[in-house]
């Protein structure tokens, strides 16, 4: 069983074989899809008139800041618009997909940060109140093997669900992770627009483990949160993480092939 996640953008920049690749493998081991959105969420959020923020953790991590109004949107644009776009081209390909967010069956459940530590504008830290971002705590993994048990190809949008029942925005990458270490998934594949992690310009073609963790801080700042979510995957006790381009032809048998991408393993 392979656990994939794919960016809200890559679905428009997807190579036209990916489809068919995804199906070869829901066919033969069943695929979990677990997607993103965040470039979709920020349009929406201008659309509406709702100024985006973002802010950047002590150890340089940048994320969206989630309050009550920006919950929403998320919610809406990921469990509806991109979540709903990704099962109708996999249903008009032949793959019976079904979309859910973290929030249907506890699928994701994530306890609520009360505070979060920021870098503010002045270069120093300062503790905000959390809003609604979650740290992700358990995974309903009996209800995505009873799906993929009856032949349906899972498609997740990151929303959890807290324990006062609220919606919690979660990243995806980290997401793609925990979901793929409860269902105990082989492989996590992370699905992006370049062909691995670039170091120099140069393509890192395997890290163990303890390399990945060293080198994440030197990374930039969307790939810092694959290779995050790569090693907590393996910690989590996934035998591989990979991290591929979506724009070349059948990039999940390349991947999986370990051809022109970045392979992190124990």
């Amino acid at each position: 069983m392979i656990t994939i996640k794919i960016g809200g953008s890559v679905v428009d920049d997807l190579h036209p074989t990916t489809i068919s690749d995804i199906k070869k493998f829901s066919e033969k081991e069943g695929v979990i899809i677990v997607h993103g959105g965040g470039k979709e969420v920020t349009k929406v959020c201008e659309q509406l008139g709702k100024e985006p923020r973002f802010v950047t953790s002590p150890s340089g991590i940048k994320s969206r800041y989630t309050d009550k109004e920006t919950v929403e949107i998320f919610t809406m644009v990921m469990s509806g618009k991109i979540n709903k776009t990704i099962v109708r081209m996999l249903q008009q390909n032949g793959i019976n997909a079904v979309g859910l967010s973290g929030v249907d069956g506890k699928i994701i459940q994530a306890e609520r940060k009360k505070k979060l530590l920021i870098i503010n504008e002045k270069g120093r830290k300062q503790a905000i109140d959390g809003g609604y971002t979650g740290k992700i705590s358990n995974v309903n993994d009996s209800l995505i093997k009873s799906l993929l048990k009856q032949g349906f190809t899972p498609v997740i949008a990151p929303i959890a669900l807290s324990e006062e029942s609220e919606f919690l925005n979660v990243d995806g990458d980290r997401a793609a992770a925990y979901v793929a270490a409860k269902v105990q998934s082989d492989k996590v594949l992370f699905i992006t627009n370049v062909d691995g992690l670039l170091m120099d310009n140069k393509l890192v073609k395997n890290l163990t483990l303890a390399e990945a963790k060293e080198i994440r801080p030197k990374v930039g700042p969307g790939m810092e949160k694959k290779i995050l979510a790569a090693t907590e995957a393996l910690d989590m006790g996934v035998k591989e993480a990979l991290i591929a381009n979506g724009q070349k032809e059948n990039p999940i048998s390349s991947a999986i092939a370990h051809d022109q991408c970045t392979v992190i393993q124990k």
